[in-house]
């Protein structure tokens, strides 16, 4: 009976997650975190829990591990995350920076490091963490959204930390690009809905092995350049 849990699952990809494990049947257990869990409705029709999680919040990771008890996590789905308007040096600013970073850099790795003892209890011992192609230095070609991209380039960097940390333990730890998905923030002329993006990713989840720790992916399971 594996045990997914996703973060930041209110909306977007993450819904979409839960939509599409919520058809693997009654042996699939899958929990999902929302800031405010009440107003999660359509969430709360597709998951067995909806945890409260403020991913910035380093209080509210520890929240979520006292709700998780005991019980073993297999798959970590890290997913919450925040875009940035600061495109341009002009509107930086060190505020921005801070926020961005904590949510879409620290957060996953200190949720990871919060609950830990429950994936090490999962038979899988997978953390799948959602970055972005715009994390890649070798494929910056445009320039702007420094919070973003950089946020996502020192993700990437703590995922493969964490991989060689983990990796004696048998851990999979990767970092996947959705792609461009039509969501509030990929917007409207996004090339993939959420539900090509989450098929992809749900199909490479599947099939990964301990080796593959530290690789960096893309949704139709495409290897990237760092």
């Amino acid at each position: 009976m594996p045990t997914y849990l996703i973060t930041g699952a209110n909306r977007g990809l993450g819904l979409e997650f839960a939509r599409q494990l919520s058809t693997r049947g009654k042996d699939t257990v899958i929990l999902a975190t929302a800031r405010e869990p009440d107003k999660a409705t359509d969430l709360a029709r597709l998951v067995h829990e909806v945890l409260p999680l403020d991913a910035a919040d380093p209080a509210s990771h520890a929240a979520l591990a006292a709700k998780l008890g005991d019980r073993p996590v297999d798959v970590l789905i890290n997913n919450a995350g925040v875009s940035s308007d600061a495109n341009s040096l002009e509107k930086l600013t060190m505020e921005e920076l801070q926020r961005v970073f904590a949510v879409n850099a620290f957060a996953p790795l200190l949720i990871a490091k919060a609950i830990l003892r429950n994936i090490r209890a999962g038979d899988r011992k997978t953390i799948f963490n959602i970055t972005s192609q715009l994390g890649s230095i070798a494929n910056n070609k445009g320039g702007s959204s420094y919070p973003y991209r950089a946020s996502k380039t020192a993700l990437n960097q703590l995922t493969v930390s964490l991989s060689n940390e983990l990796k004696g333990e048998g851990f999979t730890c990767i970092m996947v690009h959705p792609g461009w998905v039509k969501t509030d923030m990929g917007g409207p002329n996004a090339t993939l809905t959420p539900e090509q993006s989450i098929e992809g990713m749900l199909k490479l989840l599947d099939g990964l092995k301990p080796e593959d720790t530290g690789k960096f992916y893309d949704y139709s399971g495409k290897t990237l350049p760092w």
